[in-house]
């Protein structure tokens, strides 16, 4: 074989890559497009269900979404707030769906997503964890050694720490955009 045939041959396997690739792209561009509506009213239900785990001891609620924060409403006046926070974990990102009753109190947290390590920072999605967040002051979200009332899970310190640190944090930032809002009622 010689080298006008070679680089005709690699050329053609080239071509025929770059043509797998635009296929491959475009067949998944199409996908996502198509499935987008269905993920979002997905992630909705899963965020509705968790704030009626959060604001439990309500029958009759609902919620608008605002600015990256969502009103919770119970016979048309506004019993709560909540939010998505974000931690930095052990085993990657930890999405945190936050409530607030006030702009003082933590009404309760839940996890939406994370990887961390099954059967270690994976119980930061458990009760005996998540429980310590109901009803605090924000200042208190913390863990007790950096001066908040936060028990660290024995064995997950950075998956905890990622949890309390990330909801201290969005919380505190938060209370300013509560402020606007209720000024704007």
């Amino acid at each position: 074989m010689n080298k006008r045939e070679a680089l005709k041959r690699s050329l053609m396997f080239t071509l025929f890559l770059a043509l797998i690739l635009f296929i491959s792209g475009t067949s998944l561009t199409i996908t996502y497009r198509l499935a987008e509506d269905r993920i979002k009213k997905q992630n909705r239900i899963k965020i509705e269900k968790m704030l009626k785990g959060i604001f439990s001891n309500m029958t009759d609620y609902s919620f608008d979404e605002e600015k990256d924060l969502y009103i919770i409403y119970s016979s048309n006046n506004i019993v709560g707030y909540a939010f998505l926070a974000k931690g930095k974990g052990y085993g990657g990102n930890i999405d945190i769906l936050v409530g607030l009753e006030d702009e003082k109190t933590i009404k309760g947290v839940r996890i939406v997503k994370h990887s961390e390590t099954p059967g270690l920072g994976s119980r930061i999605t458990e009760d005996s964890f998540l429980g310590q967040f109901k009803d605090i002051s924000i200042k208190d979200a913390l863990l007790k050694g950096k001066g908040g009332k936060i028990e660290a899970i024995t064995g997950s310190t950075i998956s905890s720490r990622a949890v309390t640190e990330a909801v201290y944090k969005e919380a505190t930032k938060r209370i300013k955009l509560l402020d606007r809002v209720k000024g704007e009622e």
